[in-house]
């Protein structure tokens, strides 16, 4: 480490103490954010654990619907997040008034909502999921008529897949996951025939039909950490290999893609860590009225 990034890292946790603030890190973040995380893994778990602490403020460095759950579940806390720019192209496919729209087509219908989508959205729903628990919140909904999952078609077709629901999915999808190709992951079989193959299931169906496992970003870590494979292929953003390398010093990670990048995901750095927590900004809040409702919509995700 170059002793410019540690001044850097050492100014960061200084302002971090004073604010009493904590740092959370998707697990998509910049190896160089991931390495200052006080948590680290997937945005609901990463908002739970916050919940959990007596800190002020929390830095989440993520994409904006990440900070906006942060913000539905501690309304107390100061959640700041460090570029403002950080967006989610899959959460922007999606409103409030195209949901609502959707709703009056299907007036029996029960909304289940990914938590990759905005506040507004979750508000307009009745139960959240995460992609881990996607097939359990379908299954949750056994005596609904039918069912609009959102925004996300293909986690939508794999809980489909699943549960042999036949719901009615919203078109949208992530843009990083869309670039990994079932080709790509054949050749990279070709290439390390002992290899394990993860996969995450906003992938395309065609790449997950070649998964060993299908598992959110979570589920990833806990799976390459049991394993007794030597040799993993990974489907999903490729900023998760820092983790999963570093956690797993005597394993092999291979990304399915090169080109599995999200932009959005990449924009914070510790230079923006450290400029938001001088400036508190930029601060996240969800106002109280769509909090309550979107609130919602998590409890009965998270209920037994």
């Amino acid at each position: 480490m170059e002793a410019g990034e540690t001044a850097l890292i050492e100014n960061i946790v200084s302002l971090k103490r004073s604010r009493n603030a904590v740092i959370l890190v998707h697990n998509y973040q910049l190896g160089e954010v991931q390495d200052i995380a006080d948590f680290s893994g997937d945005s609901l778990e990463l908002s739970q654990k916050a919940a959990g602490t007596d800190a002020d403020v929390i830095v989440f460095c993520g994409v904006h619907f990440m900070a906006e759950t942060a913000s539905i579940l501690c309304p107390d806390k100061t959640v700041i997040l460090p570029d403002s720019q950080s967006g989610c192209p899959m959460a922007d496919m999606i409103t409030a008034e195209s949901l609502r729209e959707m709703k009056k087509e299907h007036p029996a219908a029960k909304v289940v909502c990914y938590v990759n989508s905005s506040a507004d959205v979750k508000a307009e729903s009745d139960i959240c999921c995460t992609s881990a628990n996607a097939v359990k919140m379908v299954n949750k909904l056994a005596d609904a008529e039918e069912i609009i999952f959102v925004p996300d078609q293909y986690l939508g077709s794999y809980a489909a897949e699943q549960t042999g629901r036949d719901m009615i999915l919203w078109p949208g999808y992530c843009p990083t996951h869309m670039r990994i190709r079932a080709e790509d992951i054949t050749r990279l079989k070709e290439e390390h025939p002992q290899a394990k193959v993860i996969i995450h299931p906003e992938c395309r169906p065609e790449a997950r039909a070649l998964a060993d496992a299908i598992l959110s970003t979570g589920g990833m870590i806990r799976y390459a950490r049991e394993t007794d494979a030597p040799e993993i292929i990974v489907g999903t953003e490729i900023g998760i290999l820092h983790r999963l390398r570093k956690e797993n010093p005597g394993k092999k990670f291979f990304p399915a893609s090169e080109q599995a990048i999200c932009p959005d995901m990449k924009l914070i750095t510790l230079n923006t860590v450290l400029w938001s927590l001088e400036n508190m900004a930029h601060e996240v809040k969800v106002p109280e009225d769509i909090r309550i409702k979107a609130k919602a919509s998590v409890d009965r995700m998270l209920e037994d």
